[in-house]
């Protein structure tokens, strides 16, 4: 896995931030709710894959609710407008996506893998339950796997 660079890291901080200023009021309304939980963007990795033409990074977003799988087209490299929806082809299998535009700008695509988070007690757990998730779709599956899409 190809370690991101600084200014990635920064660029998934910010997508946090954004989606947590976006979203907090409506996630704090659900009966699901977990106030040990913060929102933060976890285990990205670049993928061999464009978007619009642009350079995709993938991961995880977690919520105070929920777990998304995440795909991140890089802004500045983009040729088109992004379409509402988007396939996104893993080693685990191919994944339907339906993007979201924040109100700062940042356009993701994202599919929520998880619903209730509310049993988990802390970051790090969550942190853990991110990288395995990760490690799941980003593994070839077994021959009598069918694909998620």
């Amino acid at each position: 896995m190809q370690t991101l660079a600084p200014h990635e890291y920064g660029h998934l901080a910010e997508l946090a931030k954004c989606y947590r200023d976006d979203h907090l009021a409506t996630l704090k309304q659900q009966p699901h709710f977990n106030p040990r939980l913060g929102v933060d963007a976890l285990c990205f990795q670049h993928l061999d894959t464009r978007i619009s033409g642009a350079s995709v990074m993938a991961g995880a977003l977690i919520t105070p609710c929920e777990l998304w799988l995440v795909a991140l087209p890089e802004q500045a490299t983009l040729e088109a407008p992004l379409d509402s929806q988007c396939v996104l082809a893993l080693p685990s299998g191919r994944y339907a996506l339906v993007l979201e535009r924040l109100s700062t700008g940042i356009e993701l695509y994202k599919r929520k893998i998880l619903d209730d988070l509310s049993d988990l007690e802390s970051l790090q757990e969550t942190a853990r339950l991110a990288q395995r998730m990760m490690q799941q779709l980003m593994t070839q599956p077994s021959a009598a796997y069918a694909s998620p899409e």
